[in-house]
Parts: structure tokens; C-alpha cells; sequence
């Protein structure tokens, strides 16, 4: 067996040799990558090649632009270059006079890189339809392309371009909602999906930007709050509002008075949203309170006149620190920015000026008046409104010290063992200092003392300021624990029995007691005046001779 098969490959080639024809008819032509798969005008490297041992003319035939990068001698490779479309190359080589040829498919392919999705408009009013469209400009092969609109993961619509292959129009898919509030802020966007796979490539995706669509309600006109007189140069409060809109959180709020722009601060509650502003209005006359109140691309402005008022305070002037005994003028006057004159009236004044004219008031200063308040009063009218403005001063009338027995008493009783401090409060403007002694000692009165029998005594107290100085003996008494008790229930029975004896002297002599006691206050009033001036003098005797 083997011998048969030796002797019929010596025959093949006997046979070949003596035919050379039939070897070039045998001969094949081949083109390498088989399948050509190309991005947009990128470059492909071509391998052509062939089995005939000694090949004649060859190359390839396309109209793409070609260089020829190497040889063989039986291959040749080249390098196509800006590829732009889809064409077929052909692959050829001859042998012994015979051309075969092979053929390349190259297919150009466009990844969807730019995706475009547009959302019209932005801003839609509810119950209104909007429109969602999204295109690819430049992408190839259409048949092998996919569009999808998402509403956030939702998929709304999908498309594809198998029927649009040779159609030169740009891939698109669009979609019509009717907006409802439950649509507000939607995300939308869209999917591009190229599947290369039937050309032995891959898959590749593309995606857009992504939109948010805004749903609103927008449907009353904005109201003005505020005042129709300002005063000038006085902070107001100024308020604008929209009722039934949606969402009343995103409402933007422009509020003006003539030029002056405000800086409101902006709220909001359900479907109602506002703005408050101060507003300080610093020229007077007639003018304008705007607000513009807008929500997306929709915007409503409403207008409110005002009148803007001067009017201060009247001026009122008084000596700040007459001396007891002097006389005193308090003059009011109205401002001279108010404009027309005030009507003004001065408390304690016998009547009211004429408009325009002062009021004034005159006194002799008293000790008594020390800290009294005096009041002027400035009415005005404006755009037929009557509005009052008032001016409060107090008075400071300097006196001497003085002692008082309310607040100073001459004699003090303590109780042994509780803590005591000599009560004294002198009187007097400005306010005089106290010193008070005790066996030639000075006595510290902020200081709280336990009662002893030590403490017993007469105590000298020297009230002093810028007029003068005065001075009073105080006698203090240290009683033991129980004197003080017995003594207090003492003076309550004393107390209560004379209020008896007294009610019932009363009902028995009412008619009598009433006709008495009709002459008695003239007849006390004259004994305590003559008692007054012993006392008075006594004091004096006594603080001239002995001072303490």
C-alpha cells in the first residue's frame, strides 16, 4: 500500500509538471481582516494575498484613498485612510494570465456620542401639554440604532431605525404629556443604544443630559400690604402676597418703592407664599409701592400708591436743673420739617396756641416738682388722617438735704439679737451723701448689725451735697427678746379698745359729733400750723446749738 501511494504522487507531479496551466487555475486570492468594521473617518490596514507561487500584477480596487505599506512576494498590504462611508474594496492578483479577485464589505459606523434631548417648554401650567424630543444628529448605522425616553427610570417611549437605512433625515423620537402637579420636577432623558453586533462589534450606548420639567399654577394677581401714609425716614413693614399658586416655595418676589429696590424675605404656607420688607421712605410726597411676583416664565406686578409725610416730634425745652424757689419757662414748639404747622398743646398750659405759634408754660420750681413730667402734644393732619406725636421731659429741681420722719425716724427701736440698721434716707437734689456717727465713730450703714445693748444710744446723721448739709439725731432703743412681742400686743389692745370706745361715742352723739366736726378741720388745721412752727423752731434752736 504504501509503495501505491509513493508511485501516484511521482505521477501527480509528472502530471503537474508537464500541465503548468493547472497550476495558476488553482491558485486562490484572499483578503484580510475578512470583515471590516470602521469608526468614522478612522484608517483600516488591508493584507491582501494569494497561493499562486509566482503571482503577476495585483493590488486592490476602491475609491478610498490607499497607500501601499508593504509587499511580498505573495501579499501586498495597504493602509486606507478617512474613511467616511460604507464601500467595498476588491482584492485581485493574476497568475499565468489568470486574475482572480476577492471582495472587502467595510461598514462605517458613528457612535452615538452626542445626544440631545429637549424638553418644551421648561415651564409648563398644569393641565397644559409639553412636549418631550430627543435626536441623535450624527450616528450610523441608523438600522442598528435604538432610542428611549425615560421619565426617571420610567421608560416612555422606545424607537428604532431599521425601516430608515438609506432615509438621509436625522433620528428621532418625540412624545406629548398633559402636565399634572404630581409631574413637577420629573427628571427626563433619553437612551441611545447602537448595537454593532451583526457587523462583529459590540454594543454601544450614549445618554443625554437630563431635564427637569417645572409644573406650576399661577393664576392671581399678587396683594399689596401697606400703610397708605409712610412717614419719612421711619421704618415700615411692607407685605406682598400670592394666594392658589403652585409651588408656592419657588414664587420670586421684586419689591420697589419709585426706584428704591427692597430686600424682602420671602415665606410660604400650602399654596399662599409672601415677601415682607422694610422699607424707609426718605423723600416725601406722592409715590409708588411695587411688587412683581413671578414663578418660572410667567411674572404679575401690581402696583399701590402712598404718601410719604414729614413729621418729628414737637421740640420741647425746659431748664434741666433749676434751683428750688426760680422760676421756670417750658416752651413747645413744632418741628420746623413738619409741614403744615402742628397744633400744639402743653400740659399744665391755660389754653392752645394758634397753629404755628409755641406753647409755653411758666412756674416757680419746688421741691416737690423734682421729677415731674412734662408732655407737649403735636397733632397734624395728613391726606385726611389726623396723626399726634408727643414730647415727654422731666424736670430736676436741686434742693438742700432734709430730713423726713417717713424716711429718717428719730426714734428707732431694735429688738436684742436680730440684725438691724439704722434706718435713715435723707432727701435732697443731688442726691446728698449720708455719714452718721455713733460715740464719735462712723457708723457704716450698709453694714447689718445683731442687735445688742451696746448698740443703745443717740446717733448724729449729716446728710451733704453741692447746696448744703443738714443733720439729725436719731435715738435708738435695744429692747430684750420679749419687750418688743408684749409690747406690740400692748398697743393692738389699746388700739382696738379705743376703736370701740370711739364707734360707740359716735352712734350715740352722731348729730352733735356732725356739726362739730364741721368746724374741727379749720380749727386742727390752724393748731397744726402753730405746733409746725414751734416744732420748726425748736429744731433749729437745737441743730444751731448743739449740731450734733
Amino acid at each position: 500500500m504504501r509503495m501505491e501511494l509513493l508511485l501516484f504522487d511521482v505521477w501527480v507531479l509528472l502530471a503537474l509538471t508537464h500541465c503548468p496551466g493547472a497550476t495558476e487555475e488553482l491558485f486562490e486570492v484572499s483578503v484580510r481582516p475578512n470583515q471590516a468594521l470602521v469608526e468614522f473617518e478612522q484608517s483600516l490596514l488591508v493584507n491582501c494575498s494569494t497561493t499562486c507561487p509566482d503571482p503577476g500584477p495585483s493590488g486592490i480596487e476602491t475609491f478610498l484613498k490607499k497607500t501601499q505599506v508593504g509587499k511580498g512576494p505573495q501579499w501586498k498590504e495597504f493602509l486606507l485612510e478617512n474613511i467616511t462611508e460604507n464601500s467595498i474594496l476588491q482584492c485581485f492578483f493574476s497568475c499565468a494570465g489568470i486574475q482572480k479577485d476577492t471582495t472587502l464589505g467595510i461598514t462605517v459606523y458613528r457612535p452615538p456620542d452626542q445626544v440631545i434631548l429637549e424638553l418644551q417648554p421648561a415651564w409648563v401650567a398644569v393641565e397644559e401639554t409639553f412636549t418631550v424630543k430627543c435626536h441623535v444628529p450624527s450616528v450610523a448605522p441608523l438600522e442598528n440604532l435604538t432610542l428611549t425616553l425615560l421619565q426617571g427610570n420610567k421608560e416612555l417611549q422606545r424607537k428604532n431605525f431599521v425601516s430608515l437605512a438609506v432615509a438621509p433625515r436625522r433620528p428621532e423620537v418625540t412624545i406629548s404629556v398633559r402636565a399634572q402637579r404630581e409631574n413637577d420636577r420629573s427628571n427626563f432623558s433619553c437612551h441611545a443604544e447602537l448595537d454593532l453586533s451583526p457587523q462583529g462589534g459590540g454594543l454601544l450606548h450614549g445618554s443625554s443630559a437630563v431635564k427637569v420639567l417645572r409644573i406650576f399654577e399661577f393664576s392671581e394677581s399678587p396683594q399689596i400690604w401697606v400703610s397708605s401714609l409712610l412717614e419719612v425716614g421711619m421704618a415700615e413693614t411692607v407685605s406682598c402676597e400670592v394666594a392658589k399658586v403652585f409651588p408656592a416655595k419657588d414664587v420670586m418676589f421684586h419689591m420697589y418703592l419709585g426706584d428704591q429696590e427692597l430686600s424682602p424675605s420671602l415665606s410660604w404656607e400650602g399654596d399662599t407664599a409672601w415677601a415682607n420688607a422694610t422699607v424707609r421712605a426718605m423723600e416725601t410726597g406722592d409715590q409708588e409701592l411695587s411688587c412683581l411676583a413671578s414663578l418660572g416664565l410667567m411674572e404679575q406686578k401690581i402696583r399701590e400708591p402712598v404718601h410719604v409725610y414729614s413729621f418729628p416730634p414737637p421740640i420741647l425745652e425746659i431748664e434741666e436743673y433749676p434751683l428750688a424757689g426760680t422760676d421756670v419757662n417750658v416752651t413747645c414748639t413744632g418741628h420746623v420739617l413738619t409741614s403744615p404747622s402742628p397744633s400744639l398743646w402743653l400740659q399744665g398750659a391755660s389754653d392752645r396756641p394758634a397753629p404755628g405759634e409755641p406753647a409755653w408754660l411758666a412756674l416757680t420750681a419746688r421741691e416737690e416738682d423734682d421729677g415731674r413730667n412734662f408732655s407737649c402734644e403735636a397733632s397734624l393732619e395728613v391726606q385726611g388722617r389726623r396723626l399726634i406725636k408727643t414730647t415727654v421731659i422731666q424736670l430736676h429741681v436741686l434742693y438742700k438735704p432734709r430730713f423726713e420722719e417717713s424716711g429718717c425716724p428719730g426714734s428707732q427701736t431694735w429688738v436684742e439679737g436680730m440684725v438691724q440698721m439704722l434706718a435713715c434716707i435723707p432727701r435732697g437734689n443731688p442726691a446728698p451723701t449720708l455719714v452718721c456717727t455713733w460715740n464719735g465713730i462712723v457708723f457704716d450703714l450698709e453694714v447689718p448689725q445683731k442687735a445688742t445693748q451696746n448698740h443703745t444710744g443717740t446717733y448724729c446723721c449729716t446728710a451733704t451735697n453741692q447746696l448744703g448739709s443738714v443733720s439729725k439725731d436719731i435715738t435708738v432703743i435695744v429692747q430684750g427678746p420679749g419687750e418688743g412681742i408684749s409690747s406690740t400686743i400692748f398697743i393692738i389692745i389699746i388700739v382696738a379698745l379705743g376703736v370701740g370706745v370711739v364707734t360707740i361715742a359716735l352712734y350715740l352723739n352722731y348729730r352733735p359729733c356732725k356739726t362739730e366736726r364741721r368746724k374741727l378741720p379749720y380749727r386742727k388745721k390752724e393748731n397744726d400750723k402753730v405746733e409746725e412752727s414751734q416744732f420748726a423752731a425748736q429744731q433749729e434752736g437745737k441743730f444751731n446749738l448743739n449740731n450734733c
